[in-house]
């Protein structure tokens, strides 16, 4: 059995490294505590706003402190927000029309503030889901008050969360410096062109899911959101069929899962373990962490909304596969004004020393770049 885990553990450590663990870590206490609360409570449906709130621990992977702090804080305040403007909407009964124009006009106000703020996961994603799914379900909820405060009260944990923690790595000296890439607008992407990008592709993903007739349209915009935040047109090709592959594989993971028809508690509390595979492997392999993640969305929209299993999975999986072709087919006609000269974030994948060696080289570059806006 020992020899069976030694031989195992190299194979694991191609898949996450020991800084990994760290964020997952996080973020899953940051969920796990309201969560636990909730589920005891017999509060499930309230399950669904404390996961969005908990995606702010999702933010600042390993900076320092004050750095992780401020981009938490503006993390949470997206994602309250997109989640309060869900609501809003829900609770007025929006059309479905007006809730794609809404969503879209969102994305296209967040993509350039995002990109100015430096925020880590980049672009506006996670709050462009939140807003989308939250009108969706928002009409069901008896406290919608109640709702908004489980997600801005779990959002302030994950915050305290992330900085006592990153807090007591400088403490013990153990904490490292994992330059973050640069903002899409540092990589010789136009931030007007991007918001550009985000607008049409959500309307275009969601007109084609109302048309449809698909109960999930917020999965189809979600879903053409994801290969945006790409730098090229080759990785947001390897971004769009990684979020095809992982979403097929978490439905197989999902159906088991609902289909028998557990508890609400037993949903529940798979949402809470599910959440810490899916930060586990995020950066690094979207597709498997995907794997985790879309069960987690199955079993937390059906306790807010319940519904037919079967058709719920259906739809996820149409809904995805429209989103991300529409995503790269907009990404591909809507190209970035001619480049100019920008600098080069350095890439987390390189060693230490690498890493060094590209900061000290773009140091002057960067001060000067910092000049001109």
């Amino acid at each position: 059995m020992r020899t069976t885990l030694n031989q195992a553990r190299p194979v694991f450590r191609r898949f996450v490294t020991e800084i990994d663990h760290l964020p997952a870590a996080r973020v899953f206490v940051g969920l796990a505590i309201p969560g636990l609360m909730l589920v005891a409570a017999g509060r499930t449906d309230l399950l669904i706003y404390a996961v969005f709130g908990s995606f702010t621990g999702m933010y600042g992977f390993a900076e320092a402190p004050r750095q992780r702090l401020a981009h938490q804080c503006e993390a949470a305040v997206m994602l309250v927000g997109a989640v309060g403007a869900g609501i809003l909407l829900g609770r007025l009964h929006a059309p479905p029309a007006v809730l794609v124009a809404a969503v879209a006009v969102f994305a296209a106000v967040a993509s350039p503030v995002t990109d100015r703020l430096g925020l880590r996961p980049e672009g506006p994603f996670l709050g462009i889901f939140a807003f989308g799914a939250i009108a969706m379900v928002a009409d069901t909820q008896r406290h919608p008050v109640i709702a908004l405060l489980v997600c801005a009260g779990t959002a302030i944990l994950c915050v305290a969360v992330g900085y006592l923690e990153s807090t007591r790595r400088v403490r013990r000296g153990t904490a490292t410096d994992v330059p973050t890439r640069c903002p899409p607008h540092r990589r010789g992407i136009d931030s007007a062109t991007q918001a550009g990008r985000y607008a049409l592709a959500i309307s275009v993903s969601g007109g084609i899911g109302l048309l449809l007739g698909v109960g999930h349209a917020n999965w189809a915009m979600a879903g053409a959101a994801v290969p945006l935040a790409a730098a090229t047109s080759r990785d947001r090709l390897t971004r769009g069929m990684h979020r095809v592959i992982g979403t097929f594989l978490g439905l197989l993971v999902a159906t088991p899962l609902l289909i028998p028809g557990p508890s609400p508690a037993v949903l529940g509390l798979a949402i809470i373990a599910l959440l810490y595979p899916t930060e586990l492997f995020m950066a690094r392999h979207y597709a498997l962490a995907l794997g985790f993640f879309t069960p987690l969305i199955m079993a937390m929209t059906e306790l807010a909304d319940p519904t037919d299993p079967l058709t719920m999975l259906t739809e996820r999986g149409l809904d995805t596969v429209i989103g991300v072709a529409v995503g790269l087919a907009v990404a591909l006609l809507i190209r970035d004004p001619a480049p100019h000269t920008v600098v080069m974030g350095p890439d987390p994948d390189k060693a230490p020393a690498e890493h060094a060696r590209e900061i000290a080289q773009a140091g002057h570059a960067a001060a000067a770049a910092r000049d001109d806006d």
